[in-house]
């Protein structure tokens, strides 16, 4: 009878030995501790990430404000060839219900000799000659001249086509 206990307890410690090894490796869960480091890593990794996407967003919205004013400003070239000056507004060219990358309408100017409506750069010299055209920007808000706090994110047409950017960079 003592061997067969003996047997008995040898496999009784041999299967908690492979219980306790199985279940170290094969754990059912995570402990709330380990759940509230991962989340600490991710919201850490998340507010790094987040100015650079933001800034990135921004830096796409402008550049397709810029392709815009480039399409548009051709079309006016073309309008131009035709009939000799630039249109009195955007809808001649079907352009007039285009809206910027924030929602807003681009803004067009037709010029004429003594136009006060041209923009102005920081010594009141006209940016163009023949018309103005232009985004008001993130902030959907413009003022003459450029250098108003309202007018630094505007993205524009400015020495008749030279320079199209953001008036920041003119």
């Amino acid at each position: 009878m003592g061997t067969v206990l003996k047997d008995k307890w040898q496999q009784l410690r041999q299967f908690m030995a492979r219980y306790r090894c199985q279940r170290a490796l094969d754990p059912k869960g995570f402990t709330i501790l380990e759940l509230l480091v991962v989340t600490m890593i991710i919201g850490t990794l998340s507010t790094m990430v987040a100015p650079s996407l933001q800034r990135a967003r921004e830096q796409a919205l402008v550049g397709v404000a810029i392709a815009e004013i480039r399409i548009i400003s051709s079309e006016l070239e073309i309008y131009i060839v035709i009939e000799f000056e630039p249109p009195v507004s955007l809808a001649a060219i079907d352009r007039a219900t285009l809206l910027d990358p924030w929602g807003n309408p681009y803004m067009y100017v037709k010029l004429t000799n003594g136009n006060g409506q041209a923009r102005k750069n920081k010594f009141q010299v006209p940016l163009n000659d023949d018309y103005d055209l232009g985004s008001a920007g993130p902030d959907g808000l413009s003022k003459n001249p450029l250098t108003a706090l309202d007018s630094k994110d505007d993205i524009l047409r400015a020495w008749n086509g030279a320079f199209i950017g953001r008036a920041s960079d003119l």
